[in-house]
């Protein structure tokens, strides 16, 4: 192995414990969650689509009478459980289609919490709720994503096709 192999190697071992570190380290609050869009169980899924569209949202978090979560809705729902069963946006209500008590973190909790449940579980929108199940955001794959490339701007930023190095700072600039 020539020296230049070698600095590769520690260079990319230095990677991994920075990111094995920051999983481990970081809050899911630095991952600048979404504030939640949250409705009733009585909405339609009109209403929720609507409403994701215009917050530019995947979904939907659903409390009951008291604001704690009762469940979500996503734009895999829309999908597999109102177009697929060939229901009516306008008539059917997220009580009908929700996924009911859904996993959900806190902002305290670490990143690889929400790593995991994306993972493990196929989620790509957890909510984030407080000492009393209400909700106070989400955290989409999007922002752990974010996050990732956050860890190592220039060499995301210099992934083949890249025909000239790039640095982050020249780009924010611009």
């Amino acid at each position: 192995m020539g020296e230049d192999e070698d600095e590769r190697s520690a260079e990319q071992e230095g990677e991994v414990r920075e990111i094995r570190g920051a999983l481990f380290d970081d809050t899911i609050a630095v991952l600048s969650p979404a504030e939640p869009i949250c409705l009733r169980e009585t909405a339609t899924v009109h209403e929720a689509v609507q409403t994701m569209l215009a917050r530019r949202q995947a979904g939907v978090l659903i409390t009951d009478g008291e604001g704690r979560l009762a469940g979500i809705f996503t734009e895999r729902d829309v999908l597999t459980r109102v177009v697929g069963r060939g229901l009516d946006a306008r008539q059917t209500t997220l009580a009908a289609v929700m996924t009911p008590n859904p996993d959900a973190l806190s902002v305290q909790d670490r990143v690889a919490y929400a790593v995991h449940s994306m993972s493990v579980e196929g989620y790509r929108t957890v909510p984030l709720v407080d000492a009393e199940r209400r909700p106070i955001g989400v955290v989409t794959v999007g922002d752990v994503i974010r996050w990732l490339a956050n860890l190592f701007p220039e060499a995301v930023l210099n992934l083949p096709p890249a025909d000239t190095l790039k640095h982050p700072h020249e780009i924010d600039a611009g």
